[in-house]
């Protein structure tokens, strides 16, 4: 569903991506997660060309991603965005904002619109809240608006960057709750994070990135067992301590 292929990236003098290469399958769980400034988020977001590249290829289903232009915003449509900072349109309600995209963009109907918003507001868990705006929500229950926003689009891919670290510890589960069951239902997802126990429990792969590269990947058992290098086992060190 996703490839990348020798996938290169510099800030300046800062190379931030070193030569990744990654293939993710239709309906596979990947889990990014590595130290701060690991290039974990900016291998996220060149996904969907949010970050440009400089060397290397990336495609989504088969379609190499065009570099801007009509065909790049129809490629967005195609994959679903999380940030850490919720990023909804505070003049708009709840239901707005989730109606905005497939109406606007999908050119669909918009009592169309509403009956599919208002049934993944039911699925995220704030369906009561359809009426209210961005600031009468908590962060949790905002974050679970933003799910359903992107969700409202029919992604093929769903991106998220570290969707909970913005959030109070009580309105983690809330999130990643919602976020295990989009796994369980079958859609393809990357998720940047720092939640070992999503990492263990929903992902099928765990990507571990240090210093731009990728230095390890594995299914979650092996790799939070048994994990091959140094860095891995280091950076395992320390946060499973806590």
């Amino acid at each position: 569903m996703v490839v990348l292929d020798h996938v290169d990236k510099w800030f300046g003098d800062l190379h931030v991506l070193q030569d990744i290469t990654l293939s993710i399958k239709r309906g596979e769980v990947v889990v990014v997660i590595g130290p701060s400034g690991s290039g974990k988020s900016t291998l996220c977001r060149a996904i969907n060309r949010l970050e440009t590249i400089d060397k290397g290829t990336i495609s989504l289903d088969g379609q190499p991603l065009p570099a801007e232009g009509k065909a790049l915003a129809h490629l967005r449509a195609e994959v679903g965005m999380v940030f850490q900072s919720f990023n909804l349109f505070a003049h708009k309600t709840i239901l707005e904002n989730v109606t905005l995209g497939p109406i606007k963009v999908r050119g669909l109907p918009k009592d169309q619109a509403e009956a599919k918003a208002t049934e993944l507001l039911e699925r995220v868990g704030v369906g009561h809240q359809a009426a209210k705006y961005p600031a009468q929500l908590s962060g949790g229950q905002q974050q679970r608006v933003a799910i359903a926003r992107a969700l409202a689009m029919e992604p093929k891919v769903m991106l998220f960057d570290e969707p909970t670290s913005a959030l109070d510890p009580e309105m983690i589960k809330e999130v990643l709750d919602v976020m295990v069951d989009l796994a369980q239902g079958g859609m393809t997802m990357v998720v940047v994070t720092h939640e070992m126990g999503f990492a263990r429990t929903a992902a099928n792969r765990v990507i571990f990135m240090a210093d731009g590269q990728i230095v390890e990947e594995n299914t979650p058992e092996e790799f939070f067992t048994r994990p091959t290098s140094d860095r891995a086992k280091d950076f395992l060190g320390k946060i499973l301590k806590h």
